[in-house]
């Protein structure tokens, strides 16, 4: 972060997680990973999705998923974990993962432009920034170094984009932490940003019992970062500045493996790849 550049870290680690994101995405919205996952016999999405998540970390108890995801509430890990470990082995949700993330970025973009030298490229600059950053205080993000990234381009660009998506999750946990902002209200704050009202509506949340989010909204109301109909104070709106701009700030350490011009051959290289992903929203 002391080094000069023409365009400052924090900005290119913003820029980064936009370009990024869509190809972190395919695991979650399209369908191939979820079939690989049912595949080996997990019952529900959300099996899959604990089980595909967590698994990096080993067969750990859901006390410790629920700290790590860090913003479900109360339960919920628990309900997957550790059923998940019991017929199948973590490793084997690992691959399947990968397999269908994989797949569905080929599918996506098309043989010919997964195969493009400007993906190859694409995909050894994001390992370079990802196999870079330290991992003390990164949980999420060790248990992804944990694994071999993958030989073959597409999945190798999909296994370090996650990467670093993990690296910035645990940055923006810190940074909710220091907050003083949990799992529950931090989905409030996104929905408030994402212009949902009333955020209880949100879809990460909407499910909860009425009680739990309405202690919730009542302590975002005395701490006067939401106003009595459930909108943003001014607080409100800058304390989730101050949190975003802090998860920028923390998600740089991985960049700064990168030189000036590496960094702008792997925007370049990664725009088109998002822009496709983006039209078809990464499904």
């Amino acid at each position: 972060m002391g080094k000069t550049r023409s365009h400052p870290l924090t900005h290119t680690a913003r820029r980064m997680f936009e370009l990024l994101e869509p190809i972190c995405l395919v695991t979650f919205v399209a369908d191939e990973s979820n079939e690989e996952l049912a595949a080996l016999g997990h019952r529900t999405y959300w099996d899959g999705y604990f089980a595909g998540r967590a698994a990096p970390l080993g067969r750990v108890p859901a006390h410790v998923v629920h700290a790590a995801f860090y913003n479900f509430a109360d339960g919920e890990a628990a309900r997957h974990i550790p059923s998940a470990w019991e017929t199948i082995p973590p490793e084997a949700s690992v691959a399947a993962r990968e397999r269908g993330s994989a797949a569905s970025l080929r599918r996506i973009l098309g043989e010919e432009p997964a195969d493009s030298p400007g993906l190859v490229r694409a995909a050894d600059l994001t390992t370079k920034a990802a196999t870079s950053a330290p991992t003390e205080g990164r949980v999420m993000y060790a248990g992804m170094r944990s694994l071999e990234v993958p030989s073959d381009p597409v999945a190798r660009l999909w296994h370090s984009a996650t990467m670093l998506r993990e690296h910035r999750g645990d940055g923006h946990i810190a940074a909710l932490v220091g907050a003083r902002i949990g799992g529950t209200e931090a989905h409030v704050l996104s929905a408030l940003e994402r212009g949902i009202h009333p955020p209880e509506s949100f879809g990460r949340i909407h499910h909860l019992p009425k009680e739990r989010l309405a202690a919730v909204m009542d302590g975002l109301r005395e701490r006067g970062l939401v106003d009595t109909d459930g909108h943003f104070t001014d607080a409100g709106r800058a304390a989730r500045q101050r949190i975003e701009t802090l998860t920028d700030e923390l998600a740089t350490p991985p960049y700064e493996a990168l030189s000036l011009p590496e960094l702008d051959e792997l925007i370049t290289q990664l725009e088109p790849i998002t822009a496709t992903l983006v039209a078809t929203g990464s499904q």
